[in-house]
């Protein structure tokens, strides 16, 4: 098989080489000239650099011109499905098209598909048509304007009430371009889980659920976040599954949201990639499955793998935390740990950024652009819940200005 492997993701994340058998198939990773350069040099296959400077479907295309078709691409992250699909559709190769990424992408297809399937959603409309109508929205409440196509919490603003939210986009208070990509909806309250795992022709074959401890929003205005896996129960393992179901995940990684409420769980979104922060690692310490590679194996090789999660224990459960920097005023960043949280016995790793490193303006999670990020456990859920609000609480990340590193 040709695989065509667009290299994102840094191999340390993707592990390319235990998902693919490289002596089985022909594998050309694409990518710019600094994703290239970043894999190890002793992985096998070859490389195709594309410039970088235009849309990433494009580029791939043309410098695919005169090559043989591939008989897969490959994409893990977020930023490349759409271009990933573009690509198949143009050259003919099997895999998610354009139609399936945008019900792994637009919130609003998402959740028209998923209450389609007779599952709650939170009541919502294309921004558009919420401005549009005369009679307001149907919902009272608190209210969320988001992209329809975003992630990480980014351009996402909270009001109280819907005529609040429209009156300011309507008066230019909060005017956006491109207000086509945007969408409005009701505000719904309780725990936020997020569910990972391996989905196969729409059924997951590893599963685990965790809880956030803070959110996406309020990492995107400046507060830390974390997680701690919690029980897998039945219930929910089938109310997943519906949801992959709904948005024809196929075989794919997924990162599912939901309010986890009294009456059950409230769709929030999915998407068709592997969680951010520490997701990943902490997946593979409490069920032994490596999520990135464990997919590439199905995509290239089904028939022979042989996925063996192991269930954690009640003690065996594993949590991550990562703190921003994008909202601090200065080149760089120090941290204050009064009371030790950092050398926690439940810290099983920790990566801080150095007073010298400069921080980052863009909204991440990746550990090493974060100013500190770490993985806990194993413990119970609620010992690793009750770490993390203690460093939460605690624990103190400034600014600092430039020229004061020590």
């Amino acid at each position: 098989m040709r695989v065509l492997v667009m290299c994102r993701v840094s191999d340390r994340l993707a592990r390319y080489a235990d998902g693919i058998d490289h002596t089985t198939h022909d594998v050309t990773y694409v990518g710019t000239a600094e994703q290239v350069a970043r894999l190890p040099p002793d992985l096998p296959g070859s490389r195709l650099v594309r410039p970088g400077v235009a849309n990433s479907a494009d580029e791939i295309l043309t410098a695919l011109s005169g090559r043989s078709r591939p008989d897969l691409v490959v994409a893990l992250s977020e930023f490349d499905l759409m271009d990933a699909a573009r690509v198949r559709q143009e050259l003919g190769v099997p895999g998610d098209d354009p139609a399936q990424v945008r019900l792994v992408r637009d919130k609003v297809a998402m959740k028209t598909a998923v209450r389609q399937a007779g599952l709650r959603v939170p009541r919502f409309l294309p921004l558009p048509d919420a401005l549009a109508r005369q009679d307001g929205v149907p919902w009272t409440g608190a209210t969320v304007v988001k992209p329809r196509a975003g992630l990480a919490s980014i351009d996402v603003d909270v009001f109280d009430t819907p005529d609040a939210a429209l009156a300011a986009l309507r008066g230019g208070a909060h005017a956006r371009a491109g207000v086509d990509d945007f969408e409005i909806e009701e505000f719904v309250a309780g725990p936020i889980i997020h569910v990972d795992g391996v989905a196969v022709a729409d059924k997951p074959v590893a599963l685990q659920v965790s809880r956030y401890v803070g959110t996406c929003l309020g990492y995107a205005r400046g507060k830390p976040l974390g997680s701690v896996q919690i029980d897998t129960d039945p219930a929910l393992v089938e109310w997943a599954t519906a949801c992959l179901h709904a948005v024809r995940i196929g075989t794919n990684i997924f990162h599912l949201e939901a309010i986890h409420g009294p009456d059950g769980p409230v769709f929030l979104e999915v998407a068709g990639r592997f969680g951010g922060a520490g997701v990943v690692e902490t997946f593979e310490l409490a069920t032994g499955v490596h999520l990135p590679s464990t997919v590439q194996k199905y995509w290239t090789n089904p028939e022979h793998v042989d996925i063996s999660m192991r269930e954690p224990r009640p003690d065996g459960r594993y949590g991550w935390f990562v703190w921003p920097g994008h909202h601090l005023d200065g080149d760089s960043c120090a941290i204050d740990d009064p009371t030790g949280t950092l050398t926690h016995p439940l810290v099983r790793r920790h990566v801080r950024r150095r007073p010298t490193e400069p921080l980052t303006r863009d909204i991440t999670y990746q550990e090493d652009r974060a100013p500190l990020s770490g993985t806990i456990g194993p413990a119970s859920s609620e010992q690793l819940e009750r770490y993390l609000h203690r460093q939460f609480t605690t624990a103190r990340i400034s600014a600092r200005a430039p020229g004061r590193h020590p």
